[in-house]
């Protein structure tokens, strides 16, 4: 695991508040860039300003990605993703329980939480493979997001921050619909490095993973509930995010199964176990993906998806009316899928003439893998 993981004290740290920032703020309007690669650049320029003036300090916390969106008027999403291009260039520091902490990225002696290939990273190796196994020139302009991502089978918003990072790093150049030449991901330099078998490397997530089933079979047994997630994260030395999608990975392969309540997740089979046992507690109710949300959440998971997979920011959707007929559910339910999606700034609504339902920012599609159980466990033995 190593032993560089450092744990600080939320309360010997200072926190940068939203109304202390003096640094011109960027305009977001009529710009090459995404607009998450527009925010790391002018967060990257904050960062380096205040370092050397010294209105900032390294580990000062950064005020919260909410506050920052509502200043600059963007979703929480698109600050989800400027803050990952500025962490892995060294910038911030994501500190689970404490916060996001400004870094000098010109220490290369900082002591970091564990981190390896990420899936941004494996698809910005596979662009920049695809460019030069393509022979691509500077001045020419590569595939879609879109198509690009089912050429490098990643997710599209992986592949779109993968390309905003690229953007950064002066390889690309993101030319938008506004400008009178042609439109996409323009390559400004071939004069690159393809980091050496790095499709090899393991993402965290894989790493995790790993460590989840190695920690199984040396301290748990079959029936045996897991530890909570914040032991686990500080056991394996990363985030509580990064524990989550580690379980959700062998929760889907029959390892795990996660309970609403005071039953939580529960080693059903040992890792080395091959066998398909399909336990009783699993079988008598309805498939997970039926009985997981309420229809308000199935359906809105549905329309992130939607989204995701059909439709570009600007965009407009169908009406609440239409949906509701296509997926045979009432409008209501429709419109509170539409307002929790306001709420977490992916779309938009609009008056008038004009009027209708727009996607403001494209989602990043998230499953989940919990079961819903009416009972408990021990009652599935009168089924045998």
């Amino acid at each position: 695991m190593g032993n560089n993981y450092i744990l600080q004290k939320k309360s010997n740290l200072t926190k940068i508040k939203i109304n202390e920032i003096n640094y011109p703020l960027p305009n977001l309007k009529n710009i090459d860039d995404s607009k998450a690669a527009a925010i790391a650049k002018w967060l990257m320029e904050w960062i380096e300003s205040g370092l050397k003036e010294g209105t900032l300090q390294v580990s000062n916390l950064m005020p919260s990605k909410p506050e920052f969106a509502y200043l600059l008027g963007v979703s929480i999403g698109t600050i989800q993703n400027a803050y990952r291009i500025i962490e892995d260039l060294g910038y911030i520091e994501s500190k689970q329980c404490i916060g996001t902490i400004i870094r000098n990225p010109r220490d290369t002696n900082t002591k970091q939480m564990r981190k390896f290939t990420s899936k941004r990273d494996v698809a910005i190796f596979e662009i920049k493979k695809y460019i030069k196994d393509n022979n691509f020139q500077p001045g020419q302009f590569i595939p879609t997001a879109r198509s690009l991502a089912k050429v490098i089978d990643c997710s599209l918003n992986t592949t779109r921050i993968a390309l905003d990072y690229l953007c950064i790093n002066n390889i690309l150049e993101h030319k938008h619909k506004n400008q009178d030449t042609e439109t996409g991901w323009q390559i400004k330099t071939t004069d690159f490095e393809l980091e050496k078998n790095n499709k090899q490397f393991s993402t965290l997530i894989e790493q995790v993973e790993t460590d989840l089933k190695n920690y199984i079979k040396d301290n748990l047994s079959v029936g045996d509930r897991m530890p909570a997630h914040d032991f686990l994260s500080k056991e394996l030395k990363t985030s509580i995010k990064t524990i989550h999608d580690g379980l959700k990975i062998l929760i889907s392969e029959g390892i795990l199964l996660a309970r609403r309540g005071r039953y939580g997740t529960t080693v059903i089979k040992m890792p080395d176990d091959k066998t398909f046992d399909e336990k009783k507690e699993t079988s008598i109710f309805a498939p997970a993906h039926e009985t997981a949300f309420y229809y308000y959440e199935k359906t809105q998971n549905y329309l992130k998806k939607m989204i995701a997979e059909n439709y570009e920011a600007g965009d407009k959707l169908p009406s609440i009316l239409a949906l509701s007929k296509e997926l045979d559910l009432s409008q209501n339910t429709i419109r509170k899928a539409f307002a929790n999606l306001a709420k977490e700034g992916y779309i938009g609504f609009a008056r008038g003439r004009y009027g209708g339902t727009y996607v403001i920012e494209v989602p990043e599609i998230e499953t989940e893998n919990f079961r819903w159980l009416a009972v408990n466990p021990q009652y599935t033995k009168a089924y045998k």
